[in-house]
C-alpha cells in the first residue's frame, strides 16, 4: 500500500465524460449473454467489478470480445451456458454473484461461486431464499442467522412465485427476475419501495414480456429474447457524485458532467443536494436510444452555500451507494443533517457507517450516530472547514474516493493510506480529478532510496 498524500486544490472547473454505469453494465453482460443475436454494448467500463462478471460469462461458455465500437456479447440458447470447468471467482462484486446466482438457478449444472475479502463477509441468504423456493438447490457457509460465500448452486427445473422483498434491493429483485426467465408461470416481486429499475428496462430492450403496477413488477416467461444490436451506456450517477459534491462545497466551482444516467431510481443524490441547496442543472440528451430506455443528459453544478437536510427511510434505496460523499456534503452545509434508515451500509464492502465516522471524526466533523426505531439514524452537525488528516480506505472504493473529495475541500494537508481499491468501480478517478484540478491534484510521494 501507497500512501496518497493531498496537499493543496485549486477550485474545480471543466468539463468531463464518466465511464459507462457499473450497474447497468452488469445487466447490458448478463442479459446480452441469454439472447439471441449479437449486442454491442458501448461506453463500456473496465472497472474490476465488471471485469469479475465478464470473466464469469465467459467461463460459462459465453464468447465476449473488443472491438473499436465497443464489447461485443454473442448470446446463447434458452439453458446454454456450460458448466464452469472451476469455480466462478466473484472478486469482491456484490452485484455479479446475486445476479448470476438468479440466472444459475435454472441451469441444468452445478456451479460454485467463491468471493474476495470483503465480498465473504456481505449476506446472501436475501436472495438465496427466494431462489430455494423457486426450486434451486444451493448451499452456502452459515455464520449467525445469515448465510455467506462460497456459494454451491445446483440449477433445476424452476416453478414462478410471488415474492414480497423484506428488504429493498435492487440486486434480489434482479437475481429473482432472472431466475424468472428459465421458470414455469409467473414471476412476481414486489418491493417495500421502489427501487432501481435497470433489470426491468435491460430485460425490455431485449424483448421480454414484464409489466410494472407501482412496486408490484410481474415477468411472464415464454418468450425467448432478441438483442436490440447496440446499447449505449450511459455514464454511471455514482462516480457522477463525487464530482457533483466536489464542485457544491467549493465556492467558485463550475463543473459539467456529460451524458450521465438519469434513472429515477438513482436520482437520490441529485435531489438530496437540491435540497440542500446545491446549483444543479439539468440537460436531458436527446440522443436516440431504445425505447423506454435509460434516461440521461448533462449535469451543470457550480459552487454553492449548502444548507442542512433530512433524508427519511423512503428515500434511502435511491441514494444507498452516495450516501458516503452526500456524508461529506452535510459536513460542508450549515445547520443539521440527518439521514434516517442507513443501515444497511453497515452490508456493502465494508462497514461504510464506520469507514465515514472514523475518518471524517479525524478531520473534525460533528456525526453521530444513533439508534432508532427505524434501524440506524445519522446526524451531522455541519461546519465551514474540515481540518486535513491521516485517513484511511478500509479497502472500499466509495469511502476511498469520498475521502478524497473531502481532503480536497479541507485545510491543511491530509494522506490516505491507499487508493487502489477505486479500481473497483472507476478506476480513471484520479485521473479525470485531476483534469478538473488543472493538474495540481498531489500524486503518490517519491519512494525513497532503499524503498
Amino acid at each position: 500500500m501507497r500512501p496518497f498524500v493531498i496537499k493543496e486544490h485549486s477550485t474545480p472547473g471543466g468539463k468531463i465524460n464518466l465511464p459507462g454505469d457499473k450497474s447497468i453494465t452488469h445487466r447490458a453482460l448478463i442479459i446480452s449473454a441469454l439472447s439471441r443475436g449479437k449486442t454491442i454494448i458501448k461506453n463500456f467500463p473496465f472497472s474490476g467489478d465488471i471485469l469479475a462478471t465478464l470473466g464469469a460469462l465467459a467461463a460459462l461458455g459465453v464468447k465476449i470480445s473488443r472491438s473499436n465500437k465497443g464489447v461485443l456479447v454473442r448470446g446463447l440458447p434458452p439453458r446454454g451456458l456450460l458448466g464452469p470447468k472451476k469455480p466462478l471467482f466473484m472478486a469482491n462484486s456484490g452485484t455479479t454473484i446475486r445476479l448470476l446466482l438468479g440466472v444459475l438457478a435454472g441451469q441444468d449444472f452445478q456451479t460454485r461461486l467463491v468471493a474476495g475479502k470483503y465480498l465473504s463477509a456481505r449476506p446472501m441468504a436475501r436472495v438465496n431464499i427466494p431462489l430455494r423456493m423457486m426450486g434451486a438447490q444451493i448451499t452456502a457457509k452459515n455464520r449467525g442467522h445469515d448465510e455467506y460465500p462460497p456459494i454451491v448452486i445446483s440449477g433445476n427445473r424452476l416453478k414462478g412465485i410471488s415474492y414480497r422483498l423484506p428488504v429493498a434491493s435492487a440486486q434480489v429483485k434482479g437475481a429473482i427476475l432472472l431466475a424468472g426467465l428459465s421458470a414455469e408461470g409467473k414471476t412476481r416481486v414486489i418491493e417495500p419501495v421502489k427501487t432501481r429499475d435497470h433489470t426491468e428496462r435491460m430485460l425490455k430492450a431485449f424483448g421480454a414480456k414484464i409489466s410494472v403496477n407501482g412496486n408490484s413488477i410481474t415477468l411472464n416467461p415464454g418468450k425467448e429474447l432478441t438483442s436490440p444490436g447496440e446499447i449505449y451506456i450511459p455514464g454511471d450517477i455514482s462516480s457522477a457524485a463525487f464530482f457533483l459534491v466536489l464542485a457544491s462545497i467549493i465556492p467558485g466551482s463550475h463543473v459539467t458532467i456529460r451524458s450521465t444516467g438519469l434513472n429515477p431510481g438513482r436520482s437520490g443524490i441529485i435531489n438530496a443536494l437540491k435540497r440542500m441547496g446545491a446549483k444543479i442543472k439539468i440537460v436531458y440528451s436527446k440522443r436516440k436510444g431504445l425505447p423506454g430506455f435509460e434516461p440521461a443528459g448533462d449535469l451543470i453544478v457550480t459552487g454553492s452555500s449548502l444548507k442542512g437536510t433530512v433524508v427519511s427511510h423512503e428515500k434511502i434505496p435511491a441514494l444507498i451507494d452516495e450516501l458516503p460523499v452526500f456524508m461529506v456534503a452535510a459536513c460542508f452545509a450549515g445547520g443539521r443533517t440527518v439521514i434516517k434508515g442507513a443501515g444497511e451500509l453497515r452490508v456493502k464492502e465494508t462497514d461504510r457507517i464506520n469507514s465515514m465516522l472514523w475518518n471524517l471524526k479525524r478531520m473534525g466533523a460533528d456525526i453521530r450516530v444513533f439508534k432508532s426505531r427505524g434501524g440506524e439514524k445519522i446526524v451531522i452537525n455541519g461546519k465551514a472547514r474540515l481540518k486535513g488528516a491521516k485517513l484511511k480506505s478500509f479497502g472500499d472504493h466509495r469511502t476511498a474516493m469520498s475521502m478524497v473529495v473531502a481532503a480536497l475541500a479541507a485545510e491543511g494537508k491530509s494522506e490516505i493510506d491507499d487508493l487502489s481499491c477505486i479500481n473497483k468501480s472507476f478506476p480513471g478517478f484520479l485521473t479525470i480529478l485531476n483534469t478538473l484540478l488543472e493538474g495540481k491534484l498531489c500524486a503518490y510521494p517519491r519512494k525513497k532510496r532503499g524503498d
